[in-house]
């Protein structure tokens, strides 16, 4: 939602508040707009969950007043910290319960002094966060259902039967899966777990989960599963089980850029004379920071090591050729 649509929604839900009815057209007038928009606003909260209803006799829309929460005591870096989060970041991402976090949000965000919500909601105009792509969820239920059934399954240790589309495999494959945990990476959600079908722990992407199925089996291990363990010295969440010491060489236009992240644990750079720099790292397998290294086109060199340079190479031979033949 836009900033202007969420003051609005926050503004009708104190102004409702109170208890008393408001017909569309009052609310129209109140706050200087169409009754379609006063529609659209009231269908968002009723989206998000707000208790409203019509009432016949009165020819108006009430909230339940039960539905407010007390006064909250947030101070202004608090509340302002919170609706960020909400408004701001919470709808760019797959969020599970978007829709519960943005009531919730929208709650407190009621209750909170005038001063301290007048203050937000200035504040709030003038922010905006970019976030990179993510992936889409085109399953029924979407993630909320997928990501409560994993979420209830792990913490009773139940094996789950999952419908999975394997990009590796081509296929839809059925797996029995022990979860062991759930985590955020970039762009989408994903489970770590034992897989029937591997024999072996895998991640499985969530919106790639066609069905899930809890069932009664349960599961002894995972309970000191560490994902960070897991994980290693991977470059970002597929270890293969070699470690690699990379040395790239980074030409001055995108120097400063590459040095001012830290993309990796092992990192250790220098920056020389001419504005270039060395970027070393050691990671577990070439395969996911290989195609970092291709986002940096011809600003970047592989000094080391051989492997790697091979394979970017090959593939950079692979993408003339196919561009010559467009």
């Amino acid at each position: 939602m836009k900033n202007s649509r969420i003051s609005r929604i926050i503004q009708i839900l104190t102004t409702m508040q109170s208890g008393e009815s408001y017909s569309v057209e009052g609310l129209s007038k109140m706050f200087g707009t169409s009754r379609r928009t006063i529609f659209r606003d009231l269908k968002e909260l009723q989206a998000i969950g707000v208790p409203y209803h019509f009432d016949p006799d009165t020819g108006g829309y009430v909230i339940d007043p039960e539905f407010f929460l007390p006064p909250v005591d947030l101070d202004l870096k608090e509340a302002l910290s919170l609706l960020l989060l909400v408004h701001k970041v919470g709808d760019k991402i797959q969020l599970p319960f978007s829709k519960s976090a943005m009531l919730a949000a929208l709650k407190i965000e009621n209750n909170l002094p005038p001063n301290i919500r007048r203050y937000c909601n200035t504040a709030l105009k003038n922010i905006s966060a970019i976030i990179g792509a993510q992936a889409p969820v085109e399953r029924s239920g979407g993630l909320d259902a997928v990501f409560t059934k994993l979420q209830n399954a792990l913490t009773r240790k139940r094996i789950v039967n999952i419908s999975y589309n394997s990009l590796d495999e081509g296929k839809i494959i059925d797996v029995e899966l022990s979860p062991y945990h759930l985590f955020y990476n970039q762009r989408a959600w994903y489970v770590l777990g034992r897989s029937s079908l591997h024999k072996s722990i895998r991640t499985f992407k969530l919106n790639r989960i066609q069905k899930a199925q809890i069932t009664n089996k349960c599961f002894i291990n995972g309970g000191d599963f560490d994902p960070q363990e897991h994980f290693g010295r991977a470059w970002s969440m597929i270890p293969e089980g070699r470690i690699y010491n990379i040395k790239l060489k980074f030409l001055p236009k995108v120097a400063h850029n590459v040095t001012e992240v830290i993309w990796h644990s092992t990192q250790e750079a220098v920056h020389n004379d001419d504005g270039s720099a060395i970027v070393e790292f050691r990671v577990d397998g070439l395969g996911e920071i290989t195609w970092w290294i291709l986002g940096y086109g011809d600003q970047v060199q592989v000094l080391a090591p051989r492997a790697l340079r091979k394979r970017l190479l090959q593939i950079a031979k692979n993408m003339v050729k196919i561009n010559e033949k467009a």
